[in-house]
C-alpha cells in the first residue's frame, strides 16, 4: 500500500513537472508556409491561427497567405504573406529573447517592417530581391506584472488589453513580407535598458500616437534589450505608487541600464512638498539611489519640450524649473544626462512654426489638436536625439547601437522622406496626460 501511494505521488510529481516544462517552454523553431517543414523545425500554415492550446500562431483578426515555390531547400522554398499588417504571437514567460527572422522569396521580391508587442519598432523596411533572403536578429524583452508571490504593478485599465502586458511575444509583420522562418530563444547575456516615463515614452499602442521609447529599439543590435515599462499619465510618485519602479528593481541586473524621463505631469501636482527643487528632485534622487544599489546606471532625461511657440516663432519653456531640477540632479549624483528638453526645443524650431506640426497628433481634419504628443514622425526623430545622447555621454550601449549618420536635431529628417506602415489599431482619444 505504502509503495502505492509513493508510486502515485511519483507520478503526480513527474506530470507536474512536465506540466510546467511545456508552460515554460522558451525556445521555438517556426517553418512558415504549405510546403515541406525543415528538420527541427514546427510546420505553420496559414490556418494556423493563435490558440491556448497551441501556444502559438496568427492573431485571428489578421490573415495571410502561404505560398509554396518548391525546392530543395525545406525552410526557404515556402512563406506567408499578406498586403495587410498580421500577426504572429508565441506565449513564452518573461525575459528577454532573441528572434531570428529569415524574410524572402525564390521567385519574387518582399519588403518588410517588422514591429514587437505594442508597436515598438524592431525592423525597418527590409528589402529581399527574387532569389534572395534576409536574416535579421533582433532582441525582444517580454515583461509581466508579478513582483513576487503577493505583489504587482497595478496596471490601467488601458493597459490590460495592452500587448506588452499579455503572456505572449507578438511580432507584427508590415508591407508585403514573406516570411519564411522564425526562431525564439530565450536569453541572459543582453544589457536590458529599462525605461520609465509617461506618454512621451510609453509604447502607445494605436495610430497616431507614438512615443521615442518605441523606436529606440529600431537603433540597437543584438546585445541590448528595451524593456519599456513607461506609462502614460504618470510622474515620478505614481510611477512609484503603482509599484513600477518596485517591478524595475526586482527584475534589474548589474550593468544594466535605467532611463528616467519625467516633468509633464509632476509639474501638475499639488502640495506643501509639490515642486521641481521638492518631490521631483527627492524622487529622482531615490532613483539614482536605488538604481546604485543594483549595480546598474541611471540616465536622467529632461522631459520633452511641448510644441509651445510665441508671436516671434520662437518656442517658450513650457516646464518651468523642472529641466534645471533634473539638470541638477544628475550634476549631483553624478549620473549622464541627455538634455531632451533643448535637444526637442532646437527640433521644433528647425522644423518652424508649421512644420514642426507634423512630428505632433495635429489632424484638424480628425479635431486632433494635440501639443504633446508625438506621431510616429516625432518620436522617430526623438529616438534619434536620444541615441546621440547615448553616444556624446559614451556609455558602453554605445557599442551596440547600429551605424547610421549623426543626427542633428537643427537638421532633422524631412517629414516628407518618412515612411510609416500603420498598424491597425488607432484611436481618437488623447493618452493620459498634457
Amino acid at each position: 500500500m505504502i509503495k502505492v501511494n509513493r508510486l502515485g505521488r511519483l507520478t503526480a510529481a513527474l506530470l507536474l513537472m512536465t506540466t510546467a516544462a511545456v508552460a515554460q517552454k522558451s525556445s521555438f523553431k517556426f517553418d512558415f508556409g504549405s510546403g515541406k517543414v525543415a528538420k527541427g523545425y514546427t510546420g505553420v500554415s496559414a490556418n494556423n491561427v493563435y490558440s491556448e492550446k497551441a501556444g502559438y500562431g496568427f492573431d485571428p483578426a489578421t490573415s495571410v497567405k502561404a505560398v509554396d515555390r518548391g525546392g530543395k531547400d525545406a525552410l526557404k522554398g515556402d512563406f506567408v504573406t499578406s498586403d495587410s499588417p498580421f500577426y504572429f504571437s508565441v506565449d513564452v514567460p518573461e525575459g528577454n529573447y532573441k528572434v531570428t527572422v529569415t524574410l524572402g522569396d525564390l521567385k519574387g521580391k518582399s519588403t518588410a517592417t517588422v514591429k514587437a508587442e505594442s508597436r515598438r519598432l524592431m525592423l525597418e523596411d527590409i528589402q529581399t530581391k527574387p532569389g534572395e533572403f534576409v536574416t535579421k536578429t533582433l532582441i525582444v524583452n517580454i515583461k509581466d506584472r508579478k513582483i513576487n508571490g503577493t505583489r504587482q504593478v497595478s496596471l490601467k485599465p488601458r493597459e490590460l488589453t495592452k500587448l506588452d502586458w499579455d503572456n505572449k511575444l507578438t511580432l507584427e509583420f508590415d508591407l508585403q513580407p514573406a516570411l519564411a522562418a522564425l526562431e525564439i530563444t530565450k536569453v541572459e547575456d543582453q544589457i536590458t535598458v529599462f525605461l520609465a516615463g509617461n506618454s512621451t515614452v510609453v509604447n502607445q499602442n494605436e495610430e497616431p500616437w507614438a512615443s521615442w521609447g518605441q523606436m529606440i529599439p529600431r537603433f540597437f543590435k543584438p546585445g541590448v534589450a528595451i524593456a519599456n515599462h513607461a506609462e502614460s499619465g504618470l510622474s515620478l510618485g505614481s510611477f512609484i505608487s503603482s509599484n513600477r519602479l518596485e517591478k524595475v528593481l526586482s527584475v534589474i541586473k548589474p550593468g544594466d541600464y535605467l532611463f528616467v524621463e519625467f516633468g509633464h505631469n509632476d509639474e501638475k501636482e499639488k502640495g506643501p512638498n509639490a515642486g521641481p527643487y521638492k518631490s521631483y528632485t527627492e524622487r529622482l534622487q531615490l532613483f539614482a539611489k536605488e538604481a546604485k544599489q543594483k549595480g546598474a546606471h541611471l540616465v536622467i532625461l529632461t522631459p520633452t519640450a511641448r510644441r509651445s511657440f510665441n508671436e516671434q516663432g520662437q518656442m517658450t519653456n513650457s516646464h518651468g524649473d523642472y529641466p534645471d531640477a533634473a539638470r541638477k540632479v544628475a550634476r549631483q549624483e553624478n549620473v549622464p544626462l541627455i538634455d531632451l528638453t533643448a535637444q526637442t526645443t532646437t527640433l521644433y524650431e528647425a522644423l518652424g512654426v508649421e512644420g514642426s506640426k507634423n512630428a505632433f497628433v495635429i489632424y484638424p481634419e480628425q479635431n486632433l489638436n494635440d501639443n504633446t504628443h508625438f506621431n510616429p514622425y516625432g518620436a522617430y526623430q526623438i529616438a534619434k536625439i536620444v541615441a546621440e545622447g547615448i553616444k556624446a555621454n559614451k556609455l558602453k550601449l554605445a557599442d551596440y547601437l547600429v551605424e547610421m549618420p549623426a543626427y542633428d536635431p537643427g537638421q532633422p529628417d524631412p517629414f516628407k522622406s518618412f515612411s510609416w506602415p500603420a498598424s491597425p489599431q488607432s484611436s481618437l482619444v488623447k493618452p493620459d496626460g498634457n
